[in-house]
C-alpha cells in the first residue's frame, strides 16, 4: 500500500503470520476472562492500544481478536464502554494542536506548516469515514479551536 502524502510505497502490515489462526495454548486466560479485563482496564480510561499492549505484557494474550473473536474496539462498544471519538482520530487531532503550537511560535516554519495540511487532511478524510460509518454523529466538525478546548 503506497503512503498518503509521499510518493513512496510502504508495508501495509495487515497480515497475520501463517499459523496464528488459532489461540495458543500456553495462554492461560479464557475469552470471557480476556473480555472481563479489556472492560476493567477501559473503565480505568485505558485506550485500546493501551488495554492491548497491558493484556499482551501483563496477561500473555498475544492477539485478542484470535482469543475472542472480536477487536477490542468491538468488545467495548458491545458493552457501550466505547469513547465518543475514536483514539486513532484523537491522536490525529492532538498531533495537529501540538503543530499549531509550535507555528505559533516558529512563524515561518514551512515544513511544519505542510505537516499541519497533511495532518489536517488526514483528520478530515477520518472523520469523513466515520460519518460514514455512524461511529461519530453526523453533525460532529473538527475545528482547532473546540479541538484545543476539549483536550484541555
Amino acid at each position: 500500500m503506497a503512503r498518503m502524502h509521499a510518493r513512496r510505497k510502504g508495508k501495509s502490515g495487515s497480515t497475520h503470520m501463517i499459523g496464528r489462526e488459532k489461540h495458543p495454548e500456553w495462554s492461560s486466560l479464557k475469552p470471557r476472562e480476556i473480555e472481563s479485563h479489556i472492560i476493567e482496564l477501559a473503565k480505568k480510561d485505558k485506550s485500546t492500544s493501551e488495554i492491548g499492549i497491558r493484556l499482551r505484557d501483563q496477561y500473555a494474550v498475544p492477539d485478542v481478536k484470535i482469543a475472542t473473536g472480536k477487536k477490542i474496539s468491538r468488545i467495548l462498544r458491545d458493552n457501550k464502554i466505547y469513547p465518543e471519538i475514536p483514539e486513532d482520530l484523537k491522536n490525529l487531532i492532538r498531533r495537529a494542536l501540538q503543530i499549531r503550537e509550535h507555528l505559533e511560535t516558529n512563524r515561518k516554519d514551512n515544513v511544519n506548516k505542510r505537516n499541519l495540511h497533511n495532518t489536517e487532511a488526514k483528520i478530515r478524510r477520518l472523520i469523513k469515514y466515520y460519518h460514514s460509518s455512524k461511529t461519530i454523529p453526523e453533525d460532529w466538525k473538527y475545528n482547532p479551536k473546540q479541538a484545543k478546548l476539549m483536550f484541555e
